[in-house]
């Protein structure tokens, strides 16, 4: 039978984490309850999270619909017996950029990018957050080189790779940062098996892939 004290600890620990918005929870409460699904981390801080929702997050990580279910199907169980455990999914990945200058990367993203601001932390800010629909980039300041000299020009070392559906969106979404003035590691190609990329390079030397489908006409002139 499962240990209910450890259970009802884990319930008061995922609490105690939305109190003290710790970012990290976010993505598993937007991931097991279903009203949370569609919306922002910030905005899952900012929503009332009660204990029976903590409870009701335990059960579903164990593959139960509800707490009471959880409590009456594992009633059911033979001592020993283990407790149901739900296969692990991963949810999102983020990509994390060591920066010098924290408002500067933030800058960057926002007005050469079009990304958008989903929290900084810390006083003065040390870390943040930045997204693009459902693209996410965590910025890490850092106040040493964390590269020795040119190497990630020089063997084209990226830092994250962010990608569209369609041939279409990579072409519009080149023009795009073309206007803002991004700057460009490489323009937009053609690669050899058809994709179609291009590599920005931040402030702090990130290079960052950007990369989609070929249209076959533009494979045939060679662009």
């Amino acid at each position: 039978m499962p240990n209910f004290d450890n259970l009802r600890k884990q319930a008061k620990r995922y609490l105690r984490w939305h109190r003290d918005r710790y970012y990290p929870v976010a993505a598993e409460i937007r991931a097991e309850l279903p009203r949370f699904q569609n919306l922002t981390d910030a905005q899952i801080l900012d929503a009332q999270f009660k204990l029976g929702d903590a409870q009701e997050l335990v059960a579903r990580r164990l593959g139960y619909e509800s707490w009471r279910a959880l409590k009456s199907g594992a009633s059911a169980m033979r001592v020993n017996e283990e407790p149901v455990q739900a296969k692990p999914v991963l949810t999102t990945t983020e990509a994390v950029l060591y920066v010098s200058n924290l408002p500067r990367a933030c800058d960057y993203f926002v007005t050469k990018l079009g990304f958008e601001i989903e929290f900084t932390y810390g006083e003065p800010p040390f870390y943040g957050l930045v997204k693009r629909d459902r693209a996410r980039l965590c910025l890490r300041l850092v106040c040493e080189p964390v590269f020795v000299g040119n190497i990630r020009e020089r063997e084209q070392l990226l830092s994250g790779a962010l990608t569209v559906d369609t041939a279409a969106e990579i072409k519009a979404l080149f023009r795009e940062f073309q206007s803002t003035g991004a700057d460009f590691f490489q323009k937009l190609k053609t690669e050899p098996w058809g994709a179609r990329n291009f590599i920005v390079k931040d402030p702090d030397g990130n290079l960052l892939l950007f990369a989609g489908p070929g249209d076959q006409e533009a494979i045939r002139r060679g662009e």
